[in-house]
């Protein structure tokens, strides 16, 4: 494990998704550790909704891989349809969905660390819940604590990977791993020591992204 740097930049401009781990395990201290900085992630009126299950349990991590295989697989087919995999614009159903190899459902028994985070829906603030377009805002007080588990794993020498594959089938993995009432499954994390650190990221450029006064202005940055 490395020590904490003292620059956070790195940290934010080199946490990519890391999906190849070693063997080397990854101690729980550490996993306490970096679920102990991301509690501190910010969240709506400091609620706190999320909860995680620490999946150590190989029949259970198989388990979970075969409840995410079909929905994996789906997505690849829906690429193949050149379409942004399960949009809510204009999602496509495949006529044929092939097996798709994934190596984080074909590892999955042995990736050092795997978390299921779910959220506490009687703790979320869906202030767009009203609106003729699926929900988007109650992402806000949990997809932090996420990338912020991703961020002290990063810091520590580790890389991870944020999937929402489970969540499409939360009704299956609900009682798989005892999901309480009223929650919904928002992520599964995995993490461990990469098998190469991440290389430099492609992004776009601040001025893709950003314009002035309204969403046609003029390009800011540029």
């Amino acid at each position: 494990m490395h020590p904490l740097p003292i620059d956070p930049l790195p940290i934010l401009r080199g946490t990519g998704s890391v999906r190849r781990f070693t063997a080397e395990p990854v101690p729980d201290a550490v996993v306490h550790q970096i679920l102990d900085d991301a509690r501190f992630a910010p969240n709506g009126g400091n609620r706190q909704p999320w909860r995680v299950a620490m999946v150590k349990d190989p029949a259970l991590r198989r388990r979970l891989g075969e409840l995410m295989q079909p929905v994996w697989d789906g997505y690849i087919a829906r690429l193949a349809l050149g379409i942004t995999p399960y949009n809510c614009v204009d999602d496509s159903e495949p006529s044929e969905v092939r097996h798709a190899r994934n190596e984080l459902i074909d590892e999955i028994e042995s990736i050092p660390v795997v978390l299921a985070v779910a959220a506490d829906l009687r703790k979320i603030a869906l202030v767009d819940g009203a609106l003729e377009r699926p929900p988007l805002t109650g992402g806000a007080s949990i997809y932090p604590f996420c990338w912020s588990i991703l961020l002290s794993a990063r810091a520590r020498g580790l890389g991870g990977v944020l999937t929402t594959f489970l969540s499409r089938v939360e009704e299956q993995a609900a009682p798989e791993l005892h999901l309480p009432p009223h929650h919904a499954l928002a992520a599964t994390l995995f993490l461990g020591v990469p098998e190469h650190q991440p290389t430099r990221l492609r992004r776009g450029e601040v001025s893709t992204f950003t314009t002035v006064d309204r969403f046609d202005g003029p390009a800011f940055g540029t």
